[in-house]
């Protein structure tokens, strides 16, 4: 191999922690390398800790920031060239400079006050390199614009924390999720919603939980329950406000819930549905239940789940009664034409990331109109056409939502859309077509959780200010 000359301070990139300009002193005096970082947390386990951390990649710019984790190799005491000693944790990862790339150990500790972010050791010197200690940037010279790009970047393979938002733990949705990020080398952590509470400011917004603020998440997905999509929805946009990704938002998860407010979006979009109707007035309920075509119909409240608050009218002083005990209770519902010839089956479609990834035929069980699981439904293998594929990933995509139970009713006209579900289970959809949904989810929260760049005090700098103030001539003076 040839010979590489470094001088005493080269550009580099750390492509695995998806650091893509760093200017680094080259110190062959010093034996280890030593990164910049700041939050630095560890997290995991015993047999597979990670550490992660941020990094200010800009001198002079604290507010951008960047977000890394690796897998911890050790933790040793290092004794800085002062003469202090910091017990520090070890990380392994590839260096490039140039058109060489080779792994290193980089120990974090906060380098806030030089103006190198990044310490190159002997240890690290490369084979065949030499280090001239009177020149410098003798390899290509980078600069600082590509952070104004790195949320367009292609993804990296990392270590994530991920967080699932919901009270019930031993869910099946629940336990797969994690079993599939664990799987692939990935932290999973289960959050009580109703337990977190926020500390809401524009410089560090927090989620707390039990007296002390929650760790960094690279993601969140969101299994909210019905009876607190509110506050659901609050701390779901609280990550979202920390930089976190979360797998749906919390516009669109009120959106869906909001059954009403589904269906004028499904309507505004052209996309096919059951005749619905809704109204205040008792004085209405004869002009609602002719608007469906009358009985038989559904009456469904407006955040009912899993097939609970659905009953269906089979004749009209049957369905005046259900809407009248409804009107009694205050509770806001809406009234809906019934697919008779469904025969009590519908098609349950998971959408992830804009592909139905999976689907099912949910059959309901004997004297039940409804086909949910929870009700007593049976699974099935079921393909399903184009033209429903493509109106379930519309669905989906018109309410907002990146991960979405899409429900499907075949009727006489081609499909109608039942429903989109914003914390779709996955239990019958495993089982029925033998696809592996939750890994699906966690590929795709890979492919979106990324280190990614941000910015506090809501102020981010153009790529032309990057250029301007960190241009590859200035920093080379």
């Amino acid at each position: 191999m040839k010979q590489t000359l470094l001088g005493w301070e080269e550009w580099l990139s750390l492509p695995d922690l998806g650091i893509p300009a760093l200017a680094a002193k080259i110190d062959t005096g010093t034996k280890t390398s030593a990164l910049h970082a700041f939050a630095i947390e560890p997290f995991g386990n015993d047999k597979k800790p990670y550490v992660r951390f941020g990094i200010h990649p800009i001198p002079d710019r604290p507010e951008v920031e960047v977000f890394c984790s690796a897998p911890i190799v050790d933790r040793r005491e290092i004794i800085s060239s002062n003469g202090e000693k910091e017990l520090r944790y070890i990380i392994e990862a590839p260096v490039r400079i140039g058109d060489r790339e080779w792994p290193i150990e980089i120990t974090l500790t906060n380098r806030d006050t030089m103006q190198n972010r990044m310490l190159l050791g002997r240890q690290a010197i490369g084979e065949n390199m030499i280090v001239d200690p009177n020149h410098k940037y003798l390899q290509p010279v980078l600069s600082y614009d590509l952070y104004a790009n790195l949320k367009k970047s292609k993804p990296i393979r990392r270590p994530l924390r991920i967080g699932i938002l919901t009270r019930e733990p031993q869910n099946y949705s629940t336990r797969r999720l994690v079993e599939a990020a664990e799987e692939k080398g990935h932290v999973c952590e289960i959050i009580n919603t109703s337990r977190c509470y926020m500390n809401i400011n524009s410089l560090a917004p927090e989620v707390r939980y039990d007296g002390r603020a929650l760790p960094r998440f690279d993601a969140v997905i969101p299994r909210i329950g019905s009876s607190i999509t509110a506050y659901g929805m609050a701390v779901v946009r609280q990550f979202d406000l920390m930089g976190t990704f979360c797998v749906n938002k919390a516009a669109a998860i009120g959106a869906a819930r909001d059954k009403l407010f589904a269906h004028q979006i499904l309507a505004q979009h052209q996309i096919d549905m059951p005749i619905t109707a809704f109204a205040n007035s008792p004085v209405d309920t004869t002009e609602l239940i002719n608007i469906v075509g009358g009985a038989p119909l559904i009456v469904k409240l407006l955040e009912s789940t899993q097939g609970k608050g659905v009953v269906l009218g089979e004749t009209k002083k049957a369905a005046e009664s259900v809407i009248g005990a409804f009107r009694g209770l205050k509770a806001n519902f809406l009234v809906q034409e019934f697919i008779e010839e469904a025969a009590g089956t519908d098609i349950r479609c998971l959408v992830v990331g804009g592909k139905v990834v999976a689907a099912m035929k949910r059959v309901a069980a004997a004297e039940e109109f409804r086909s949910n699981i929870h009700q007593g439904g049976a699974g099935l293998p079921v393909r399903i056409s184009k033209q429903e594929r493509a109106i379930a990933v519309k669905a989906a995509k018109v309410i907002g939502l990146d991960v979405a139970g899409v429900d499907l009713l075949r009727s006489n006209t081609g499909p109608k859309v039942l429903e989109v579900n914003s914390s779709p289970g996955i239990q019958g959809l495993e089982r029925a077509s033998g696809i592996d949904a939750a890994m699906l989810i966690i590929d795709f929260i890979e492919r979106n959780a990324r280190p990614g760049i941000q910015h506090k005090r809501g102020r981010k700098p153009s790529k032309q200010r990057i250029l301007e103030t960190f241009s590859p001539v200035v920093a080379a003076e």
